[in-house]
């Protein structure tokens, strides 16, 4: 909607919520959709909390809570005595439901992409690692071995090409109120984690010389999958609040983004920002292929919803995984697309026949089902919250001339290292003393950055945070 537009008067129904959806849920929902369908354009104010709290029947904390959550995605700004108004402009292709995109022939299959090296529990400062301690064997094993017990004979002969149904309909249970998707089981495919979809997606979608957009510094494993798949890729460069689309050029069929928590650097990227690559997407008839990979884990509030949580116009494809929040041998993720995208990936799994094993899909979607999952997230998240605030403190009290990034989410945060530090001689010491230290640089490809650091704290103990953090303060002292 254009700027300048006129607001009506605010008048929306008390929200109901819905099954398994909270009262606070369910006010940021209409509020969230009623700026995104236009009924709050932007700069039109919203009513007091206090005068909303009570039309809406609900507690003025709740509603301070909504705001306070509309604010930090970017869909509103609040100032002292002045109020709280609109402030994410709708492009107006948000405003008319656009024809669903003609199917695209199956790209042919291409050589896979070769093993990376992972980082090692245990070793400080691994990245993007979960500790696997934190998963109780025997809650775990229950759930396998009852899920075993009850398999019928065709399901270890047959596997379905999606995945099995009590998996996906755990999923798209969790999408629905974890991440804010509306989605349903049959528009699921189970994969083996985050790089299986991004492989699927990229030999269906891409041929030889197709343009994707990769953030720049970002994943550079997703690099090397789309340059295996022939694409020409651009580096979108990425700054403290993510990927901005207004880097995208023209004619490129994909853009690969992390916008809950941008990899490596950490940043959410703002609502604003989210609906301007919804409407590059539809501009330019691409794809937006959204790596969810730690959202779980937010330390400051729940965690913003998923891109694919306001994507009308079915331009998004979505890839989770169970992976990190578990444990990185478990090899079970998932993959969310609109049906032109998902036919060709279920005729690419006709031909390669990569399905998760079913005992595992079966104790998994047991496990979720029985709320062990949810009350792992729980503590897990705790957990990690306790092993970062340990890293903070150490680094904070005797590190001078460094700052911090990227902390408020995720298995890791950003190292800035003080002017003039040598990182070469830095990395060199580091692995000398027994830590896995990566540079920020080894994520960059065109863009230049100060010296900065990637550090790791899940998957590691308390006592092991705190003394290899003394020694990092060390390294950086001599």
């Amino acid at each position: 909607m254009p700027k300048g537009r006129v607001a009506q008067r605010f008048d929306l129904p008390r929200p109901l919520p819905a099954p398994g959806q909270t009262r606070q849920g369910a006010a940021y929902q209409a509020l969230r959709d009623a700026i995104l369908s236009g009924l709050l354009p932007a700069g039109s104010a919203l009513p007091s909390s206090r005068g909303l709290a009570e039309r809406w029947q609900l507690a003025r904390g709740t509603l301070e809570e909504v705001f306070d959550r509309l604010r930090l995605e970017g869909y509103i700004e609040r100032r002292v005595g002045a109020g709280s108004r609109v402030r994410a402009v709708l492009p107006e292709f948000y405003h008319r439901a656009p024809p669903p995109p003609a199917p695209r022939a199956l790209a042919e299959p291409l050589a896979a992409v070769p093993a990376a090296g992972r980082p090692r529990v245990g070793v400080p400062f691994a990245a993007r690692l979960a500790n696997p301690q934190l998963l109780a064997p025997a809650v775990w094993g229950r759930h396998l071995q009852r899920a075993m017990a009850g398999l019928r004979p065709e399901q270890l002969g047959e596997a379905e090409a999606q995945g099995a149904l009590a998996l996906r309909e755990q999923v798209a249970a969790y999408l629905r109120s974890q991440r804010g998707i509306p989605c349903q089981a049959d528009e699921l495919i189970i994969t083996h984690g985050i790089r299986h979809g991004l492989d699927l997606v990229a030999r269906c979608l891409l041929r030889p010389g197709d343009g994707v957009a990769v953030e720049d510094p970002g994943y550079p494993v997703a690099r090397r999958i789309f340059q295996q798949a022939g694409a020409r890729v651009q580096h979108a460069r990425v700054d403290e609040q993510g990927l901005d689309p207004a880097s995208l050029g023209a004619g490129l069929r994909l853009a690969y983004v992390t916008p809950a928590h941008q990899s490596p650097l950490g940043a959410s990227l703002p609502a604003e920002r989210r609906l301007g690559l919804l409407a590059w997407a539809e501009r330019e008839q691409a794809w937006v292929l959204e790596d969810d990979y730690d959202s779980q884990f937010n330390y400051r509030s729940a965690p913003l919803p998923a891109l694919k949580a306001i994507d009308r116009g079915e331009r998004v494809i979505y890839c989770g995984s169970f992976n990190q929040a578990l444990f990185a041998n478990l090899r079970v993720g998932y993959l969310l697309a609109p049906r032109p995208v998902r036919e060709q990936v279920l005729g690419l799994w006709q031909v390669v026949g990569r399905s998760v094993g079913i005992s595992e899909q079966l104790g998994l979607a047991a496990f979720m089902a029985s709320g062990d999952y949810q009350r792992h997230l729980r503590r897990a998240r705790l957990h990690y919250q306790g092993l970062r605030d340990t890293l903070l403190a150490e680094l904070a009290s005797a590190a001078p001339g460094c700052r911090v990034s990227g902390e408020h989410a995720g298995f890791h945060l950003t190292l800035w290292l003080p002017a003039g530090c040598d990182e070469a001689r830095l990395l060199a010491r580091g692995q000398a003393a027994g830590l896995d230290l990566y540079p920020l640089s080894q994520a960059c490809h065109g863009t230049r950055l100060p010296p900065a650091l990637i550090l790791g704290y899940a998957a590691l103990a308390p006592a092991q945070v705190r003394q290899a953090a003394r020694v990092l303060v060390g390294l950086l002292a001599g």
